[in-house]
């Protein structure tokens, strides 16, 4: 690829009286071999920005001296070039990197007056984290208001007004609880009901649906026959009333008197 270079090339050095830098020794090289910077950025997988730095010697666009020398020569390498004379040179004359010095100048009068304020500042943050619990603790609950209250001794005004002199009792006894109807049914299964009046007349007769319920006062039933009675719970006065007495295959036959008392019927 570089058989063609002049031997100035190879051996470093610029042609005499050409005063050639490493940089444009590269780039020649590189021309002559017919490579361009992309061809050479894809065979050393170095940017294209890198060997363009490289070639026309901005150094300060590039990393450490250490590392400039290893990118030069991997580059030379790849073009066969010998650039070591260079390299010395390039090591006595290495890059400095830049300094950083600082051009604010702080009074010392102004250090001190930070330094005093940053100090007042946590010793008033200190004063208010433990004084404030402590005056919390400590404060009287004296201002909350009161709230409004009816005096006890007010005597409302008319005629049904209740002497102040008069005790006021309160009764503890239980309020009266309503009477359980005289005859209840509870269907927990379906069932066909006939259920006539103390006057003859029908007070409902069909199938009754499951989860129903239905109740009768004293004196409304004077008889009542109950199919599949066996999912079916008839309560009297609030008690479970056993239809076996009144039962034959599953239906149930009886007549309440005018007292709700229950009897059975013949067929």
């Amino acid at each position: 690829m570089t058989a063609d270079l002049p031997n100035e090339f190879r051996q470093g050095s610029a042609p005499e009286g050409a005063g050639l830098g490493v940089g444009a020794l590269l780039r020649e090289a590189r021309e002559r071999s017919g490579l361009s910077l992309q061809e050479v950025s894809q065979s050393l997988k170095m940017q294209v920005r890198v060997l363009e730095s490289l070639e026309h010697e901005r150094w300060e666009q590039l990393s450490a001296p250490v590392f400039i020398r290893g990118q030069l020569r991997s580059y030379a390498k790849l073009l066969k070039v010998d650039i070591e004379p260079f390299l010395q040179q390039f090591q006595a004359q290495a890059p400095r990197p830049a300094e950083l010095v600082s051009h604010s100048h702080t009074p010392p009068y102004q250090r001190l007056l930070e330094n005093v304020g940053r100090r007042s500042l946590y010793v008033v943050l200190t004063l208010c984290f433990f004084a404030i619990p402590v005056w919390l603790a400590t404060r009287p609950h004296v201002e909350s208001r009161p709230q409004a209250t009816a005096p006890l001794d007010v005597v409302p005004a008319g005629p049904a007004a209740v002497a102040p002199s008069d005790p006021i009792a309160a009764s503890l006894a239980p309020l009266p609880r309503p009477a359980a109807p005289a005859l209840s049914l509870r269907f927990n299964g379906e069932s066909w009901v006939q259920i006539v009046a103390a006057d003859g007349s029908t007070i409902e007769q069909g199938l009754v649906k499951a989860g129903e319920q239905r109740s009768f006062a004293t004196g409304q039933v004077a008889r009542m026959v109950i199919g599949n009675v066996t999912e079916v719970e008839v309560q009297q006065s609030g008690s479970t009333v056993d239809m076996t007495p009144y039962q034959r295959a599953n239906v149930a036959r009886f007549t309440v008197s005018s007292d709700g008392s229950l009897s059975p019927v013949a067929d």
